[in-house]
């Protein structure tokens, strides 16, 4: 029956773990509504042949529905509204939540073309490599105007922002090659921003990171905060400087000096192209905007450097730290 009603309304195969049960809310809401649609037409065929004049002098009489019926009408509308609503924010709260163990690959959508890298330092551009079997976290942005993230066989869709990260999770249920397309019009060459993404088995998956491997990203976060300064204000071991640590950054509660937020990819991304914003108590708002000065792979790797340091593991290697000014009232924010 799910093929049946598949092929009937010429939706793509069914490529991932949640594609099932959007379409079975899909099938839900379509029959349901032809139902309904099917009912009240027979309902005012019926009507207008019951209650037809038959005289011209005759009156139409007064027609007058039980209340019980109008409650029972109008409740069960509610009703059949609330189920599809409780059902598609399940859904929904699934989407938005990827499993803690999901692989993380950064996506920056430009205009024309999906680039994706991934956390051991491998890149490819209009070709998203996943395992099959696996979740798959995507941590996405882009680099000019807003983009939206779209895979038909997976049922999934969500839109890419400039200067800001949004996420998406997918676990793709068997091998394969399935297309990828952007679903907001983005310019002229909207049409031609086509990539694909290749599920490949786990053995495969394996080999082709080995074969692909490369430094990891979190390593090149680390050139990236020397070249780029960064280290020149925080530190990552922990100590307080002139912005905060990048160490036990990712993940912690920030309390700013007009509420609290999450460091997640967001946060992170936002400090670094609009440091006013979110100001970080204790700390003066004297950092510059990198926004136009770091590319997204910049972006992604700095992110990547700051999650590898949420462990107490020891900092990484091959930087000289600057002096380490004593903690003073008016400090910068990360």
């Amino acid at each position: 029956m799910n093929e049946l009603f598949r092929r009937i309304l010429w939706l793509p195969v069914q490529g991932s773990t949640v594609a099932g049960e959007v379409d079975a809310l899909h099938y839900a809401v379509i029959t349901i509504t032809m139902i309904g649609a099917t009912g009240v037409f027979a309902a005012a065929l019926y009507f207008t042949w019951r209650y037809r004049r038959t005289d011209e002098a005759a009156l139409t009489p007064p027609i007058r529905a039980p209340l019980l019926l109008e409650l029972a009408v109008v409740g069960g509308l509610l009703c059949l509204f609330l189920l599809f609503w409780r059902v598609g924010f399940q859904q929904y709260l699934r989407l938005q939540s990827p499993p803690a163990d999901a692989i993380e690959i950064y996506v920056t959508g430009k205009q024309w073309m999906w680039k994706f890298a991934y956390p051991g330092g491998q890149r490819t551009n209009a070709r998203l490599v996943v395992p099959a079997g696996r979740p798959v976290k995507l941590i996405m942005t882009s680099r000019d105007v807003i983009h939206s993230f779209y895979v038909p066989a997976f049922r999934i869709k969500q839109d890419v922002l400039p200067g800001r990260y949004t996420t998406a999770w997918f676990e793709v249920v068997r091998p394969g090659v399935y297309p990828l397309f952007c679903a907001e019009y983005c310019g002229t060459g909207h049409s031609e921003m086509e990539a694909e993404v290749v599920a490949l088995s786990g053995a495969d998956w394996e080999a082709w990171i080995a074969g692909a491997e490369e430094e990891s990203m979190a390593a090149q976060g680390l050139e990236v905060a020397a070249r780029r300064g960064c280290l020149s204000c925080h530190t990552l071991d922990g100590q307080r400087h002139v912005g905060p640590s990048f160490r036990g950054l990712y993940g912690g509660v920030r309390q700013l000096i007009d509420g609290e937020a999450i460091a997640d990819e967001a946060y992170l991304t936002r400090s670094m192209m609009e440091p006013a914003a979110q100001v970080v108590a204790g700390y003066a708002p004297v950092m510059p905007t990198y926004l136009g000065q770091l590319d997204a792979g910049e972006v992604a790797a700095l992110v990547e450097l700051i999650k590898s340091l949420r462990h107490p593991n020891p900092p990484p290697p091959g930087v000289d730290y600057p002096p380490i000014a004593p903690a003073a009232p008016t400090e910068a924010a990360p």
